[in-house]
């Protein structure tokens, strides 16, 4: 290399050192982080200490509550849901009756109103969602189905039911919606709300684990064939859910039997009351 070029090569080298001198100079300093949120805000990743595989969990690490994007309703979608589904509606149907009208609150993509209505023919859903891209999705399903005469999809929220007066429906169901709430008990109240005196509750949800360890079982054990997007969904929402005795104490709080709340698989609660008569 010629003594020239190594000269012109120097001097780049000291103006852009010079440059990013001044630039440090000029510019005010990063504010610092703020570590005043707690574990249960939403996307927080969790500390060193918490990240331990035998930590407690003993808070929620909350994820965004509604699936607003048409990439994780489709992400949802895609996933395998047939097997929890179906043991959904064959628990609801075996532990009693349904009734007529029913609102599925946090329906997704219709998947579980699709199957109910195909085993009971007398059955109509009110499928209610606050998401409209997965309110799309289950518009497309409910189609290919053919049951939009007995499958109607609503835009509201689950946590108010604005739109609905009190005791409009026999029956209340809910699948995996509990967990992406802040607040579930906001959802409980407008869902007793809606109910007919008599008219049955019947919601179920992820349970947290105790540890970290055990979420990585749960999510070896059932998402192994699923995407890596598909497995890191499973794992937050695992981390979101309430544990059983979280659930327990909630609907406790609103007068039901805190054993109405029953572990019914490796990771799943269930909440299945039936409001009194009058």
């Amino acid at each position: 290399m010629s003594p020239t070029l190594t000269y012109e090569y120097a001097g780049g080298y000291l103006a852009t050192g010079g440059l990013l001198l001044l630039w440090t100079m000029i510019m005010p300093p990063l504010p610092p982080a703020d570590d005043s949120h707690s574990i249960t805000e939403p996307a927080g990743p969790l500390s060193a200490a918490d990240s331990a595989p035998d930590a407690a969990l003993t808070q929620r690490v909350l994820e965004p509550e509604v699936m607003d994007t048409f990439e994780a309703a489709s992400q949802y979608d895609q996933m395998d849901h047939a097997a929890v589904n179906a043991r959904f509606v064959d628990d609801l149907l075996a532990a009693g009756n349904v009734g007529t009208d029913v609102i599925d609150l946090g329906t997704g993509t219709a998947l579980i109103p699709i199957e109910l209505c195909n085993r009971v023919d007398s059955v109509r859903v009110l499928a209610v969602d606050a998401s409209v891209e997965m309110l799309d999705l289950a518009r497309r399903r409910v189609e290919i189905a053919m049951l939009s005469d007995r499958i109607q999809l609503e835009h509201d929220d689950c946590k108010s039911l604005k739109g609905f007066q009190r005791g409009m429906f026999d029956l209340v169901i809910s699948n995996s919606l509990f967990h992406h709430l802040p607040d579930p008990s906001l959802a409980l109240q407008a869902a007793i709300r809606v109910l007919r005196p008599g008219g049955r509750l019947f919601i179920r949800d992820l349970a947290r684990p105790a540890t970290l360890a055990e979420v990585e079982t749960l999510v070896a054990t059932h998402t192994a064939a699923e995407t890596a997007a598909a497995r890191t969904l499973f794992r937050d929402s695992l981390l979101a859910a309430l544990s059983l005795d979280e659930i327990r104490q909630l609907v406790a709080a609103h007068g039901f039997d805190r054993h109405s709340v029953t572990l019914t698989s490796d990771r799943h609660w269930t909440f299945d009351a039936t409001l009194p008569p009058t």
